[in-house]
């Protein structure tokens, strides 16, 4: 299952109980809960606080193991990525950035950049909506711990849609590109876009990145080089 669908099947009581996990500790390992005082932070009855805990389990929210005074439950990388989705609405409803800056290495990819990104049904939407004919490949950068926190603030910036699309043989799945200016050294370059694809592999610590020319022979990158990505409103061409 996609994590959009998998998002989908959590309402917004099994993320208020995932909210006050991860403010006992549940995000850095396993926490201690007991349903009855889990039930009386969130005024629900036990058999209720004991649902919304089955119901994150079964979506892969938390690993928990229930004990005879209790269970130790530990916020998984999904949960994880759920709760960044509503800390990145909230700041978009009390902040409006203008800027997102990351900062993170170089690293070498697995090549499928270069089939997905040269298949027709996106380079035709990456020319009109992009306005350039994207270099067949993708520029890979592992965020730093402090990057992968900030990245949470690219939701709340305009973005320019890829829509999915389908062949006689498969369907592709749609995208995000988030404008932005990559800095190595005393270089800079752009445009380019952080590609998001809503099915990846790829966690919260990885960007890939789309230019019309080769990032790596442009701003002379090596793997492990860090550079700064500075991510910014889009605009349709």
């Amino acid at each position: 299952m996609s994590e959009s669908a998998v998002a989908a099947t959590v309402g917004y009581d099994e993320l208020a109980t995932l909210k006050l996990v991860a403010l006992d500790g549940g995000r850095s390992g396993p926490v201690k809960v007991s349903c009855s005082g889990l039930a009386d932070r969130l005024d629900v009855s036990n058999q209720t606080a004991s649902r919304r805990l089955q119901r994150l389990e079964e979506t892969d929210f938390i690993d928990r193991e229930v004990v005879a005074d209790g269970q130790w439950i530990t916020i998984t990388d999904a949960g994880e990525s759920a709760l960044r989705r509503e800390y990145a609405d909230y700041r978009r409803i009390f902040e409006t950035p203008s800027v997102v800056v990351l900062e993170g290495e170089v690293t070498g990819g697995m090549g499928e950049g270069r089939h997905y990104i040269s298949l027709p049904g996106y380079m035709e939407q990456f020319t009109e909506r992009l306005g350039y004919e994207p270099f067949p490949g993708t520029l890979n950068v592992t965020l730093d711990d402090d990057a992968v926190r900030t990245r949470a603030g690219m939701s709340a910036l305009d973005a320019v849609p890829i829509d999915g699309w389908e062949d006689d043989e498969r369907t592709f799945g749609p995208a995000t590109c988030y404008a932005a200016v990559i800095e190595a050294g005393d270089a800079s370059y752009d445009p380019v876009h952080i590609i998001v694809p809503e099915r990846t592999h790829h966690d919260e610590s990885q960007l890939e990145i789309i230019a019309p020319e080769k990032l790596r022979d442009e701003l002379d990158l090596a793997d492990g080089d860090t550079i700064t990505v500075r991510v910014e409103e889009a605009e349709f061409e």
